[in-house]
């Protein structure tokens, strides 16, 4: 971690837990340094990063939005392709 922050994973994740405690595995993970936001349709995504990003902006967090990426359809996480419903793992993932 930069500057010496050795726990920094760790408190970022409890300060988002606290933060975000009533969106999540609802429509919202948190992991390590990352937030996941899921929805089934485009309305409801709207809805749903609005709520997030309007409850980061009342507890003064800032998010760094060059960072996010936006409405994917799927993505890969971590060693797991995320999409459709359903959870499967890359293929291109190689264990060590």
């Amino acid at each position: 971690m930069p500057f010496g922050l050795c726990n920094a994973s760790t408190t970022f994740i409890r300060l988002m837990n606290d933060v975000l405690c009533p969106f999540i595995y609802s429509f919202v993970i948190v992991y390590l340094d990352d937030i996941l936001v899921y929805s089934a349709t485009w309305e409801e995504d709207m809805s749903h990063l609005r709520q997030v990003l309007e409850t980061l902006k009342e507890h003064q967090l800032l998010a760094n939005l060059k960072r996010y990426e936006f409405a994917q359809q799927s993505l890969v996480y971590i060693w797991y392709v995320i999409g459709g419903g359903e959870l499967n793992i890359n293929p291109s993932w190689r264990p060590s």
